[in-house]
C-alpha cells in the first residue's frame, strides 16, 4: 500500500493539485517476542542421550505444556525429558522432567521435587496431556513414554500423585512408544476421556542400525511397524476402560504425531485429526454412539496435494478464516509440503494462494499453532523447526511465524519477530498462553539439549483483545471443545474453540483467545457448549478476562 500526497500550489487564478504516488504507508506496527528464561534460574534442558548410537525415537524429545496447577491466576510450565539410553533410565536430575512455578514478579521457580514430578521412575517420556479428569478444579497430567505412560493426579496442594495402574490406563503393551495424547469427551458425558498416539513397537534391544559407510543415521520410520491409538474412556472415580476395539480405532493403525480434537462437521460430536509421520493421516469422525469412522481419505486430509503421505509431525486445527468450519494445518521435514487443509464442510482442500507451501520449503516443522499473534483478529501459523540433528550435516534453523492476511494468504514475518525468536537450533516442542495476563500470546518452545525459550510477546500491536475462561458444569468442567462465535459491534464475526492439545507432545493454555483488531466492543458472545447448551452473552466489553460458568439448564 502507498499513501497519496496531495501538493496544492498556488498559481495565478487557479489551484493545481499534484498528486505525488512515491511515498509508501507506513507498515502496521508488529510485535515480537523476548525470551524471558535468563531471568530464572532454570537448569531444565532437553536432554535426549545424544552421543553414540543413533536410537530410533531421541529427536522426539521435549514435550511442554502451559497450565495454572495451583490456581493462583497465573500460568506454570511443565517439561517432559529423556532417558539414558539404552538402559531407559531417568540416571540423574540432567533427565528428570520439570515443573516450574510462575512467581509473581514473572520468573519462575523449580518445584519439581516439592510437587513429586521428577519422573525418575519413569523412562524416555515425550509429550503431556492436561485435562481435568475427575472435575475437582485442579489440572491433572497425563505423560506418554517409550515404555511406561504416567498419569498424574493433582491434589490441589502443589502435589501430584501418580495414579497409572489404579486408574486402569497403564495396560499398553511395554514395547510400543506413545508419542502424544490429548483428553476429549467424546461421548458428552461430562468426564474427559483420553486418546493416546501409539506410533511404533520399540525397545532399545529392538532397535534397528541404519548407516552410510561409517556414518550412522536414524532409520527410516517406513522401516517400524504402525500402531493403533488407544482409547480411554472416563468411568469416573478415578477409573478408566480401554475401548480401543470398541471404539472402531484399532481398524486403523498409524504413526501418530500430533493430535487435534475439534468437531469438524459441526454435528456436536468432537472429532480427531491425527497427524501420521509417513503414513496416512487419520481422521476419526464421531459417530454419537462411542464409535469413529475414519474418513481421512474420503475428506482429503490422508495425503498432501502431491498424493503422498510425508513426515507429518505437529498440528493444529482452528478456524484460520473465520468462515465457523474448523480447518487443520501440520507441518512436514525440509522440502516436503507443510499443509494449510480449509474445510469446505464435507471436504477439505488446499487453498494454493495461502502461499503456505512456498513459504515453509526451506524448514523442518515440529511443533506448531494457530496463534493470533498480533491481536488483530486473525489467527496466524507459527512452527518450531530444526532438521533432525545434525547428521548429514544437517544445520539447526529458527522458528517461523506465518501473518494471516484476512485469511486468504499468509507471509512470512520471521525476520520482524527479535532476535530471541531467530535463535537457531533443533527445536521441538511449543505451547502457547498468555503468561502474563497482557492479553497477548506467548509461548514456550524447546530444543534439543538446550535450555527452553520462555518468548513473551511485546504486546504493542495496539490491537484489542478479549480472553475467555469457560467452566463447564454438565460438561466437562475444562469444557473442551466448546464452541465460541464472537460478534463485534461492527458486525465482524469470529470464531474459537477450548483445545488444549496443540502442536506436537505440548498442550497450550485452555483459556480461548480472541484478537479484536480495532474493535473496542462485542456485540454478542455465543457458547455452544459439549452438553448442548447454548449461551449468549451480550454488550461485551474489550480487554478483558472473562470467566463464564455454563448453565445449569439449556437457555
Amino acid at each position: 500500500m502507498r499513501r497519496t500526497i496531495a501538493l496544492f500550489i498556488l498559481l495565478p487564478g487557479a489551484y493545481l493539485c499534484v498528486a505525488l504516488l512515491s511515498a509508501p504507508a507506513q507498515k502496521p506496527k508488529r510485535p515480537g517476542f523476548v525470551d524471558v528464561a535468563p531471568r530464572s534460574k532454570i537448569a531444565y534442558i532437553s536432554n535426549n542421550s545424544p552421543g553414540g548410537h543413533k536410537y530410533f525415537p531421541q529427536p522426539m524429545c521435549g514435550g511442554v505444556a502451559l497450565f495454572d496447577f495451583d490456581n493462583d491466576g497465573r500460568l506454570d510450565i511443565f517439561f517432559t525429558n529423556g532417558a539414558q539410553l539404552p538402559e531407559m533410565k531417568k540416571t540423574n536430575p540432567s533427565y528428570y522432567n520439570c515443573l516450574l512455578k510462575q512467581r509473581p514478579d514473572g520468573t519462575f521457580e523449580d518445584v519439581t521435587a516439592k510437587a513429586g514430578l521428577l519422573g525418575e521412575h519413569l523412562d524416555f517420556n515425550f509429550g503431556v496431556a492436561v485435562g481435568d479428569y475427575d472435575n475437582d478444579g485442579y489440572e491433572d497430567l497425563f505423560i506418554c513414554g517409550a515404555g511406561r505412560n504416567a498419569l498424574y493426579h493433582n491434589n490441589g496442594d502443589g502435589t501430584f500423585t501418580d495414579v497409572t495402574e489404579a486408574s486402569g490406563i497403564g495396560g499398553k503393551p511395554a514395547d510400543t512408544l506413545s508419542v502424544a495424547a490429548a483428553w476429549f469427551d467424546y461421548d458428552n458425558d461430562g468426564l474427559l476421556d483420553l486418546i493416546v498416539d501409539m506410533y511404533t513397537y520399540w525397545t532399545p534391544q529392538t532397535d534397528l542400525r541404519c548407516a552410510m559407510g561409517s556414518k550412522e543415521y536414524y532409520c527410516d520410520p517406513r522401516r517400524y511397524k504402525s500402531v493403533a491409538p488407544r482409547l480411554y474412556h472416563n468411568l469416573g472415580h478415578g477409573k478408566f476402560e480401554d475401548v480401543t476395539e470398541k471404539s472402531g480405532l484399532a481398524k486403523s493403525p498409524g504413526k501418530g504425531m500430533g493430535i487435534s480434537i475439534a468437531d469438524f462437521n459441526n454435528d456436536g460430536w468432537q472429532d480427531v485429526f491425527i497427524a501420521n509421520d509417513t503414513e496416512p493421516n487419520s481422521l476419526f469422525i464421531n459417530q454419537g454412539n462411542g464409535t469413529f469412522e475414519e474418513r481421512g481419505l474420503e475428506l482429503g486430509v490422508a495425503y498432501n496435494d502431491s498424493a503422498h503421505s510425508g513426515s507429518s509431525m505437529g498440528s493444529d486445527a482452528k478456524d484460520y478464516d473465520n468462515d465457523g468450519k474448523v480447518d487443520i494445518f501440520y507441518n512436514n521435514l525440509k522440502g516436503q509440503i507443510w499443509q494449510l487443509l480449509r474445510n469446505r464442510g464435507n471436504l477439505f482442500t488446499f487453498p494454493y494462494a495461502s502461499r503456505i507451501q512456498a513459504l515453509s520449503l526451506p524448514y523442518s516443522g515440529w511443533s506448531n499453532g494457530f496463534i493470533d499473534y498480533n491481536n488483530d483478529g486473525w489467527k496466524d501459523i507459527y512452527s518450531a523447526n530444526g532438521d533432525v540433528d545434525d547428521v548429514n550435516g544437517e544445520s539447526p534453523q529458527h522458528d517461523t511465524m506465518f501473518e494471516n492476511v484476512e485469511g486468504k494468504s499468509f507471509v512470512d514475518v520471521s525476520d520482524e519477530m527479535g532476535k530471541d525468536f531467530l535463535h537457531k537450533g533443533y527445536q521441538r516442542g511449543s505451547a502457547f498462553g498468555d503468561l502474563n495476563n497482557d492479553g497477548s500470546l506467548d509461548m514456550v518452545v524447546t530444543s534439543l539439549n538446550e535450555s527452553p525459550r520462555i518468548l513473551m510477546n511485546t504486546a504493542d500491536s495496539g490491537n484489542h483483545w478479549l480472553i475467555l475462561s469457560l467452566v463447564g458444569h454438565k460438561s466437562a468442567r475444562d469444557a473442551i471443545g466448546a464452541k465460541v462465535k464472537l460478534t463485534t459491534a461492527s458486525g465482524r464475526v469470529l470464531y474459537n474453540h477450548v483445545a488444549i492439545s496443540v502442536g506436537f507432545m505440548s498442550s497450550s493454555d485452555k483459556r480461548v483467545h480472541f484478537g479484536l483488531g480495532l474493535e473496542t466492543r462485542i456485540s454478542s458472545l455465543e457458547i455452544r457448549w459439549p452438553s448442548g447448551t447454548v449461551q449468549t452473552l451480550k454488550d461485551v466489553s474489550a480487554d478483558q478476562f472473562l470467566k463464564i460458568d455454563e448453565p445449569q439448564s439449556k437457555q
